[in-house]
């Protein structure tokens, strides 16, 4: 079966969004969920391992964030089609079990997660991108593309048309707010729950400290 150490070295990215330490977390919160929720670990294991594989080779992937136009191929379609390579000598049904929970694993596509597997890794992945975790990724990802760290979102705000203004306020109602309402699974929406009151407290005090609010 796929290591850690075979997963890593299919991993190039320095990016602090989504860096290898995003594989790890994504594994870790998806190995928990498949032990609530009874799906089969391996397939879970696997497809957590290999679910970002490809996004080096989206030249038009968002990075999960919200300013660009999706790309009509997208990094999760194409993970699942490297995945099935590098699986090739595993049983066909886990194989294909493992390339539906890759490529339907991601916010803005419509694939829709099919299995209990497929679900608990979408759910894994987006519960990445909320709570503490979440606020830094953005913060980290604003920081890389020089964006500035607060700017006022009204709801005329357009991501792609208005990339410019975007900021980790903007990112947050465009798409960490929904996030919660997302989750397929009972024990990935209660964690959801715990992470979203807290990002919702940061942004609220994030907004108050702008204002001059002590």
């Amino acid at each position: 079966m796929l290591t850690i150490d075979d997963a890593r070295a299919l991993y190039q990215s320095t990016d602090p969004v989504h860096d290898f330490a995003h594989v790890l977390r994504v594994l870790a919160m998806a190995e928990h969920l498949a032990e609530l929720e009874g799906a089969d670990r391996e397939i879970v294991r696997a497809a957590a391992l290999l679910h970002d594989i490809s996004r080096a080779d989206d030249n038009n992937s968002d990075q999960g964030f919200s300013i660009q136009v999706d790309a009509e191929v997208d990094h999760a379609v194409l993970a699942a089609q490297e995945a099935r390579r590098i699986l090739a000598r595993n049983d066909p049904a886990f194989i294909e079990a493992v390339a539906h929970a890759i490529e339907a694993h991601r916010f803005r596509n419509e694939i829709e997660p099919r299995t209990i597997e497929a679900k608990v890794l979408f759910d894994a992945d987006k519960l990445d991108a909320i709570g503490a975790i979440g606020i830094a990724r953005a913060f980290a990802f604003a920081g890389a593309q020089g964006m500035q760290l607060w700017g006022q979102y009204t709801e005329s705000y357009r991501p792609g048309e208005d990339g410019d203004q975007h900021t980790p306020v903007h990112e947050f109602h465009i798409k960490l707010k929904y996030i919660k309402d997302r989750l397929y699974t009972q024990s990935g929406r209660s964690i959801a729950e715990v992470r979203h009151a807290f990002m919702l407290a940061f942004y609220d005090r994030f907004e108050a400290e702008v204002a001059g609010h002590r």
